[in-house]
């Protein structure tokens, strides 16, 4: 009887977990082409082609007017950048907006990294806003190659080697189930860097915005 009680609650859940798979996107606020178009916008009313703080200030700026904060919490706290250690590969990100089926961030490093893009619950699409991306998936013998204005899409369940160059930032926006993708970005910590300000203050970030969206209605 315990076990069939037990197998019981283990398909409502499979079975819970799947209806409101086919429903999240009722809670999007964002899509994936004003995104880009935000991204292109925010190239071209930089005063010089690699001045990245130009575009955030664009970005968070337009976000902020057209996105009433009854609906949706956007972060207006630019200096708010932490480490991203993630699947062999290291960055800084800061996050713009953070919410249970959704995250919009800017993502970077003036330096170059490489690694793994990890295997989400999420589609991702990377804007890049300065530099370029490269990226590689298994069976393809030649590389994909992201310039500055084009989006590099990685749908949910895929998987690929990626590069980004000396002083490469991107718009990244996400969109699926978020808290699902966290261990990703926070297992390097434990296994390498034991950077544990990091991560307190990825966890306080995050953890902020999702529950301020929350709040307001924004799952």
């Amino acid at each position: 009887m315990r076990w069939a009680k037990r197998l019981l609650f283990l398909g409502l859940f499979i079975a819970t977990c799947q209806w409101l798979d086919t429903i999240k996107d009722r809670w999007y606020i964002f899509d994936p082409q004003s995104i880009h178009e935000l991204a292109q916008a925010a190239i071209a009313s930089a005063p010089h082609q690699n001045d990245t703080g130009s575009m955030i200030n664009h970005i968070v700026s337009n976000l902020t007017a057209t996105h009433p904060s009854s609906v949706i919490r956007i972060n207006p706290k630019q200096q708010e950048w932490v480490f991203s250690n993630a699947g062999g590969a290291m960055g800084a990100m800061y996050i713009i907006h953070a919410s249970i089926t959704e995250y919009l961030i800017i993502f970077g490093t003036p330096l170059g990294t490489e690694g793994h893009t990890g295997l989400h619950t999420a589609d991702d699409y990377f804007n890049i806003l300065v530099g370029e991306q490269w990226a590689f998936k298994p069976g393809s013998l030649e590389m994909e190659r992201y310039p500055a204005g084009s989006v590099h899409y990685l749908p949910r369940g895929t998987a690929k080697q990626y590069k980004m160059h000396e002083g490469c930032f991107a718009l990244e926006y996400a969109r699926g189930w978020i808290p699902l993708m966290l261990p990703f970005g926070l297992l390097d910590t434990f296994t390498s860097t034991l950077d544990i300000p990091t991560l307190y203050h990825t966890f306080r970030i995050t953890g902020r915005e999702m529950i301020s969206n929350l709040l307001i209605g924004k799952i």
